[in-house]
């Protein structure tokens, strides 16, 4: 199953609610392992150490950083971006159908907008 990590700005509803649905999922926040308030090159080689795929609201700078990672050769586990108007419900399904029917390490190197 696929490990996340949520940023910082990343609706904590949408977190509670996929923890309640699968309690076994592997989902931190950026805030739970001291990275509140890392810009986000360094959110993005904490995820990438950590081998997580990060969930995120923000379409506009991190997928600079993102492709500026895979453009040079360094490691980047992938990115979930939710568009904000995304349903809660919709986020989360799609969130958890990709933990569930994904392999460790299929979304290396890509940039995914939900939903689905």
């Amino acid at each position: 199953m696929l490990r996340f990590v949520a940023d910082e700005n990343f609706n904590n509803d949408i977190v509670r609610g996929l923890l309640r649905q699968q309690p076994g999922l592997n989902i931190v926040r950026v805030q739970d392992v001291g990275l509140s308030g890392a810009d986000d090159k360094t959110v993005l080689e904490w995820a990438a150490n950590e081998k997580r795929v990060l969930v995120t609201h923000d379409v506009t700078t991190i997928t600079h950083h993102a492709y500026e990672r895979i453009y040079s050769g360094r490691p980047m586990p992938g990115i979930f971006e939710i568009g904000r108007a995304v349903p809660i419900g919709r986020a989360i399904e799609d969130i958890l159908l990709l933990a569930e029917c994904s392999l460790e390490g299929e979304w290396e190197g890509q940039v995914r907008y939900l939903p689905l």
